[in-house]
């Protein structure tokens, strides 16, 4: 494994950079599969890329991921999975152009020391890995953890990479990338595995500067240099002068750039006096993170954000505009959704608990967009018939 690839050698510096980029073939088909679906990040990053694709498989184990996955995405019921250890993906093999999840790693029991797929018994990644033997996809995309490098003194990420690389035959990159750095006001720092069944010279998609803060996501903040007062819009585009255009509806909105209304929160959001003192004041021994307020980037959206007392891990903002004072309130499902890369017309088809958890537990859209466009994945499609 050369570990040299987790470094700056590994991004694409050239010009143009990935977002000037054009797709080669815009009018092909994308066939995709995914496991550990949640609420279809990399589905959504095809819309709003306006690329062509065809859902060949998808599954999760969590009901109500399947409920917003079918809100939001044309699947056929016997296309999707429940349990991916029952999941058989020979039927798929070549038909797959993309192939992509975030299987949980489990800590391996390494007894074998084969340090490869042997080495894997008992987890979700073992699975992960045999669906891409079975289908053998021609790119696959693996995400997860950061701490999967130094878990068990990188031991954990050396089986896996063997895996994909002895096990599965596939040409492997690996990259930590932040989201903050492409267009997402998040820290949210995953690894991104891709492999290619075919040898294949890739690089990581540069950083872009980032022109938005936290508070530009918000449902009801209007002190934002983006808010448009005439349509009572925020129009969340790197570009300012599209603004006025993209508001009225004179224009399509790039991939790039969000509309949604500015709207009233709802007093469940905002916290009692007794829970918020208790919040700014710290807390206790056992929360001794810091509770600052306000951010400009947001903390990582975490998978149990429902929780939201939490000091130190949650975000949470001051601002009660119909009350003229400030009020300190967690975000909302809407806004989580939002920092994860999803515009406003996902359908959020659960209730507030699951969406606070699928929010946090899915992949951040904006990423994968720079990776589809960085390796155009069009070149992997098929033509329509």
């Amino acid at each position: 494994m050369d570990s040299t690839q987790n470094t700056p050698s590994n991004i694409d510096t050239e010009k143009p950079n990935w977002k000037e980029k054009q797709f080669q073939y815009p009018n092909r088909t994308i066939r995709i599969g995914t496991s550990f679906s949640g609420i279809g990040a990399i589905e959504y990053a095809f819309k709003r890329l306006g690329l062509n694709t065809e859902i060949m498989f998808a599954g999760d184990i969590e009901p109500n991921c399947k409920k917003s996955y079918f809100a939001n995405y044309h699947i056929e019921e016997n296309r999707w999975h429940n349990d991916i250890y029952q999941f058989n993906a020979k039927p798929y093999r070549n038909q797959i152009d993309l192939f992509v999840g975030g299987a949980p790693c489990q800590a391996f029991s390494i007894v074998g020391n084969k340090l490869g797929f042997e080495d894997t018994r008992g987890t979700l990644f073992r699975e992960f890995a045999r669906v891409v033997r079975e289908c053998r996809p021609k790119v696959f995309i693996f995400e997860n953890v950061q701490g999967l490098f130094k878990h068990d003194d990188g031991k954990t990420w050396e089986v896996i990479y063997n895996t994909f690389t002895d096990y599965c035959k596939y040409d492997v990159h690996f990259q930590l990338l932040n989201a903050r750095d492409y267009g997402i006001p998040q820290t949210r720092e995953r690894l991104y595995c891709i492999g290619f069944r075919k040898k294949t010279k890739f690089k990581y998609p540069a950083p872009i500067e980032l022109p938005y803060k936290m508070y530009d996501f918000l449902e009801d903040y209007k002190d934002s240099a983006y808010y448009h007062a005439e349509t009572n819009c925020k129009v969340i585009t790197p570009n300012k002068e599209r603004i006025a255009d993209l508001a009225t509806g004179r224009i399509r909105p790039n991939f790039d750039e969000f509309i949604f209304p500015v709207e009233d929160i709802k007093d469940k959001y905002y916290l009692s006096p007794s829970v918020a003192n208790y919040v700014l004041a710290g807390g206790t021994k056992n929360f001794k993170t810091s509770t600052k307020t306000d951010l400009d980037i947001a903390r990582p959206l975490l998978q149990s954000m429902h929780k939201m007392h939490r000091a130190g891990v949650d975000n949470y903002v001051t601002y009660r505009k119909d009350k003229g004072v400030n009020g300190i309130r967690k975000l909302t499902p809407k806004e989580c959704l939002r920092l994860m890369g999803f515009r406003d017309d996902f359908n959020i088809a659960v209730p507030d608990t699951p969406a606070y958890m699928e929010a946090g537990n899915s992949i951040v859209v904006d990423v994968l967009i720079a990776l589809l466009k960085q390796m155009d994945i069009t070149k992997y499609g098929i033509d329509n018939a």
